[in-house]
């Protein structure tokens, strides 16, 4: 009984695994264990109905930050925010000593902004790879530095839809999220730029001065077809580059930063990020209203076409997996070996990046182990409201980086099969394997390193607000009662 309520899982999976997309699987999946749920403990149409719409209810708003998010990305692509921060990056000129360096904080910077590790990677790539040649930097330093780079954006962005997706299935604010983990990303991010470039000194490289225009010019026109065809808006973001953007379209980054650091909701937060976009897009002459409501439209059209139909279908799912208790065997499995709740954590985010190995796609694995790892730890933990809410924070965070930084880690992930095309693409003067992507990317492994190691040990108290509750104030509903602070 108890492998037939689980088996919509394994359906979910196997459409997964054979290239059907996550809104299908999701809704094959619904259907099957709706099915299962009536059989099984005999709810009838209109309790399914009912249960499916209680969980949808719980995620509406985050229909409409997943909208904000995309409409604010195609308006940083497209109005010259992006530009505005690779050319001051560049302005200085680079040499074979500081491009892995610029190029991941760079690629950092933007994916933060624009919400996008493919997107930041495709703008980022032909400027950073030729470059390098020009420089005479280290290629497999360099492509591993934009793609670590590219993810630290995708991970804790504000308008990345695997932050606002993990945190909307863990039921959290993005915001809150953003916040508890931020001074942990700063912190992987300065030490891997620490040793970016004290790799960087260690192969002695070069000190030749090379220009953003100057590799923007050398990029092939195959290379031009290929990345309008994969990336569109990232051919726009390279032609401003090459022209030129007012220095002031990096203000609307700098006020969606700064009022998140302030704490505002995220829908204000990004509310803002498109009004300052509007404003300074106009002064700038990059766009007109009527280009901004065209943006607005086809962000808003994207989010619905791929996210938000996607989140209606995981939220259904996963109410009809939870009101037959289907995730109750596996909890047990992992409660027999958890001997407190930092461990049990600590087997969410392992579960998490064996999900993200098996399914091979970090969205995947965000919504199919999301509701598993939530379940298990609503159930199975007795703590706070206060306290609860920060295990799911902890939970959300698990989610989001074992997807994005752990892709990095996974020969065969869709991450590697997309980097790899792009710079084979980008600059065919060289043969990147996953070797070249995963040897040098010191973001991604001090990231889910560090993450893992933090919760497992209670580390992460000694970084601020990044603490996660322990025993006596949270524990697990097995062992012996004690006073819950």
């Amino acid at each position: 009984m108890a492998l037939l309520k689980i088996s919509p899982i394994f359906v979910m999976i196997i459409l997964l695994l054979n290239g059907i997309d996550v809104k299908v699987s999701a809704f094959i999946s619904t259907i099957y264990g709706a099915i299962i749920a009536a059989m099984v403990e005999k709810f009838n149409y209109n309790k399914i109905v009912e249960k499916i719409e209680e969980n949808v209810r719980t995620i509406i708003i985050v229909f409409f930050i997943l909208m904000f998010a995309y409409a604010i990305a195609e308006a940083f692509m497209a109005t010259g925010v992006g530009a505005a921060i690779i050319r001051l990056s560049l302005q200085l000129g680079l040499t074979g000593k500081t491009a892995a360096l610029v190029g991941f904080l760079v690629t950092a910077v933007l994916s933060t902004a624009t919400g996008t590790s493919w997107g930041t990677f495709a703008a980022c790539a032909p400027i950073f790879l030729w470059i390098n040649h020009i420089v005479g930097g280290n290629f497999a330093l360099m492509v591993a530095s934009i793609a670590g780079g590219s993810c630290f954006g995708d991970n804790i962005g504000l308008i990345s839809d695997t932050t606002v997706v993990s945190c909307g299935i863990q039921n959290v604010e993005v915001i809150h999220r953003v916040r508890n983990q931020g001074v942990w990303s700063l912190l992987c991010l300065i030490t891997a730029a620490i040793l970016i470039y004290v790799t960087a000194l260690g192969m002695g490289l070069p000190d030749t001065v090379g220009h953003a225009a100057e590799a923007i010019d050398k990029i092939p026109s195959e290379a031009w077809k290929a990345l309008e065809q994969e990336r569109p808006a990232a051919v726009t973001l390279l032609h401003q580059v090459k022209g030129g953007v007012p220095s002031y379209m990096v203000i609307p980054m700098i006020i969606v930063i700064a009022v998140a650091i302030m704490g505002l909701p995220t829908l204000i937060c990004l509310g803002l990020g498109l009004l300052s976009t509007l404003v300074m897009g106009l002064i700038a002459g990059t766009i007109t209203l009527r280009s901004f409501c065209d943006l607005l439209y086809t962000g808003f059209s994207n989010a619905g076409n791929y996210s938000v139909s996607m989140m209606l279908w995981v939220a259904a799912f996963g109410g009809v997996m939870n009101m037959m208790n289907a995730f109750e065997p596996l909890s047990k499995a992992i409660l027999k070996i958890s001997r407190s709740v930092r461990q049990l954590l600590f087997c969410n985010g392992l579960l998490c990046l064996v999900g993200n190995a098996a399914l091979a796609d970090e969205m995947a694995q965000i919504v199919t182990i999301g509701p598993i790892i939530k379940n298990m730890t609503d159930e199975n933990v007795e703590a706070s409201d206060e306290d609860m809410y920060k295990l799911r924070l902890r939970n959300a965070i698990f989610s989001d980086a074992m997807g994005v930084y752990g892709s990095q880690l996974i020969p065969w992930h869709c991450y590697i099969v997309f980097y790899l095309t792009i710079a084979s693409t980008i600059y065919p003067l060289y043969k990147f394997t996953f070797m070249d992507i995963f040897k040098y990317n010191y973001m991604s492994i001090i990231a889910v390193g560090s993450i893992l190691i933090l919760t497992l040990t209670g580390l992460d108290r000694l970084i601020p607000l990044f603490q996660m509750p322990s025993e006596p104030r949270v524990r697990l509903k097995k062992t012996q009662p004690s006073k819950i602070e």
